[in-house]
């Protein structure tokens, strides 16, 4: 329905009052107006009385002293005209009616009906909110039809408007009267508005600029104000004629941003001065309020991309394990918390699992978020225990400041071995859920959070079974002003089993429906904490996919290294890969053997792709660089950047591992 605020009360609209309905058009063509509009009326407005109908009664003119607008029924109009308002037709007021009372009771009208237009603009948040309750506020109580411009684009706070000055049309609103099954009158849109042009460029010193420059709003009948407006609709748009204007400049806090143009038809009555005082406050209210709604959707958007870019934007594919996340704020107006969660692939096909929450919800927990992660990522990729990451992260919570505290869990996984070794600090503890449908709370001892300073952290190691799947999540899903976090963990624990059983003993349920399945145990006063949950499958690698070997650093390591790989190879039905793998391993073993002290690892891993680690005791990592026609090497590096899938070089706390992959199927 389209709403209109009103200064009267207590009325009915027409289909309510039988008598008003009878009463032909005739009756507002002999009083002087058209039939499609309401007659004008005066006298005082009678309140209607609780518990019994109100009769009909004449009723106050609107805010200008022109005719009557229509009633705020509250319903959805008239069926089969959707947004349509029923318009109450009143008779002719008293003859004997004084001036001086019609003259207060209009000036009344106007004070109450700014206070209600006002409101109406204020309860607005965005920008097309707050232009339509200033269309849905003045038309038709104030005008017949509006047309509201802004500046393109619109400059945010301090910034410097951008040149030219360029003015586009918003929106235009205008209604009219219309019949709908027989007698009764409802307002309903105007499909052909006054046209007018889409876009105005202000000239400077223009007649459009200096009606701007002035901020108050004219008349349209003006000199000035006549050729402000044929600037600003168009040389081609003239107005029809007879047709009344009052054209007020948009001003913000600091410049104008834009200007609406205030019509009324040639048979009602023309605009007062007061109504000047009353376009201005209109003006004033919607500038004010189109200024607060561009500061806050750039903030909106400074928070959804600090959001987006704390969080990662895609999740790896690590070896033997599958991953699934989800993400949700507390609510739709508060987008950016301290909650967070990370997978980092590890050197030995191992991945870092992550899960966090920064204590408040504000744009400083998201930047102190966004610093912990980072340097998650920095100590992950230093290949440091469990329980060391969690305690340099303490200490970078100190210096970032006092009470800059979270919790998190911090979980590796290798796939060769098939266990988890698991470090917590305050956070909630995972669960497990076993391939038969057997849901486990893991024993993991709680730690105190991050940020409070000496205390040590503590790391197990626990199996992980083929097909088992870990969850790890923040506090706000288990957490709620409705439950405590033990009864939440159980309830959780009881919705992974249920939702495990549905699939059988063998299968493991699909990792993202089983995210939805569980963000859906939620009820409507669950969502006070952002969440964060993280879900991972535990595939691992087979020992029958994995060889490993000790190469001593003599020159005859690369030649072993050759063989060995060779019968690993006839062995997995991979002979067409030989050439390449003896040519990369050879390559990668001569430059660990190079500056080793200690034995040279060296494991090939078959999964879809294979994989060759080549580890030693040297932290330098090797660099690829172009070698000249007279150097007799340098050019390794560039032979398995050449034929490899994929290679990287990580450091480790004792050394360093080099790695290559091929793909399995050309």
């Amino acid at each position: 329905m389209t709403e209109h605020p009103t200064s009267h009360e207590g009325r009915q609209p027409l289909a309510a009052r039988p008598q008003e309905r009878a009463r032909p058009r005739q009756e507002a063509a002999a009083a002087g107006l058209p039939s499609d509009l309401p007659a004008p009326a005066g006298g005082p407005a009678t309140p209607a009385t609780p518990g019994a109908e109100a009769p009909a009664q004449p009723t106050a003119p609107n805010a200008t002293g022109g005719p009557v607008h229509p009633d705020v029924t509250g319903g959805s109009g008239h069926p089969g005209s959707p947004g349509a308002v029923a318009v109450a037709v009143s008779p002719q007021p008293p003859g004997g009616a004084r001036g001086g009372d019609t003259s207060a009771r209009r000036e009344g009208d106007r004070l109450r009906f700014v206070g209600a237009a006002t409101r109406r603009i204020a309860r607005g948040i965005d920008l097309d909110e707050i232009v339509l309750g200033l269309c849905r506020a003045t038309v038709p109580t104030f005008s017949d039809e509006i047309l509201v411009y802004l500046r393109d684009p619109l400059p945010v706070g301090d910034e410097r408007p951008v040149a030219p000055f360029v003015l586009r049309l918003r929106r235009t609103d205008r209604l009219r009267l219309s019949d709908l099954e027989g007698e009764e009158l409802v307002l309903v849109p105007d499909p052909d508005p006054t046209p007018a042009a889409e876009l105005c460029e202000v000239r400077n010193g223009g007649a459009l600029a200096e009606v701007l420059r002035g901020v108050r709003p004219v008349f349209g009948d003006s000199a000035a104000a006549k050729s402000a407006l044929t600037e600003l609709l168009g040389p081609e748009h003239p107005l029809p004629g007879g047709l009344r204007a009052v054209l007020a400049p948009l001003r913000g806090r600091r410049r104008v941003i834009g200007a609406a143009v205030f019509l009324r038809r040639p048979e009602r009555a023309g605009f007062e001065p007061n109504d000047l005082l009353v376009a201005a406050q209109l003006a004033t209210h919607t500038a004010l309020g189109i200024d607060k709604a561009v500061l806050y959707g750039r903030e909106a958007y400074i928070a959804d991309e600090l959001q987006r870019t704390m969080l990662p934007d895609s999740l790896p594919q690590p070896t033997g394990v599958k991953l699934a996340s989800r993400y949700l704020p507390a609510a739709e107006t508060a987008r950016v918390g301290g909650d967070w969660y990370d997978a980092i692939p590890l050197p030995g096909s191992r991945v870092a699992l992550v899960v966090g929450d920064v204590m408040g919800h504000s744009m400083t927990s998201a930047a102190i978020m966004g610093q912990l992660r980072t340097t998650a990522q920095t100590l992950a990729g230093l290949d440091l225990p469990p329980q060391e990451v969690l305690h340099h992260l303490d200490e970078q919570a100190q210096r970032l400041g006092e009470n800059r505290m979270a919790t998190c869990m911090y979980a590796v996984y290798d796939p060769v071995s098939h266990r988890i070794t698991v470090a917590n600090a305050g956070h909630p503890p995972p669960i497990l859920l076993h391939l038969g449908g057997r849901a486990e709370v893991l024993r993991v001892p709680p730690g105190a959070p991050i940020g409070v300073g000496g205390v040590d952290f503590e790391a197990v190691e626990l199996d992980a079974p083929a097909g088992a799947t870990l969850l790890l999540y923040t506090d706000g899903l288990v957490e709620s002003r409705l439950r405590d976090v033990w009864t939440g963990i159980e309830q959780l624990r009881e919705r992974l089993a249920a939702t495990a059983q549905l699939t059988g003993p063998d299968h493991s349920p699909p990792l993202e429906a089983l995210c939805d399945d569980v963000l859906d145990m939620l009820g409507p006063g669950d969502r006070d904490d952002d969440i964060a949950l993280l879900a991972a499958r535990f595939d691992g690698i087979a020992p029958s996919d994995v060889a490993y070997w000790f190469l001593e650093p003599e020159d005859a390591a690369p030649g072993r290294a050759r063989r060995l790989a060779r019968r690993a190879l006839a062995r997995w039905d991979l002979e067409e890969l030989t050439d390449s793998v003896e040519l990369l391993i050879s390559e990668v073993v001569t430059n660990a053997v190079r500056y080793a002290e200690r034995p040279v690892t060296l494991r090939l891993l078959r999964t879809d792709v294979l994989r060759c680690e080549v580890g030693d005791d040297s932290p330098q990592l090797p660099r690829q660089r172009r070698a000249r026609d007279t150097d007799e090497g340098g050019r390794g590096l560039f032979l398995v950047n050449r034929l490899a899938r994929r290679w990287g070089a990580t450091r480790l706390s004792g050394g360093k591992v080099v790695w290559f992959e091929l793909a399995t199927r050309t």
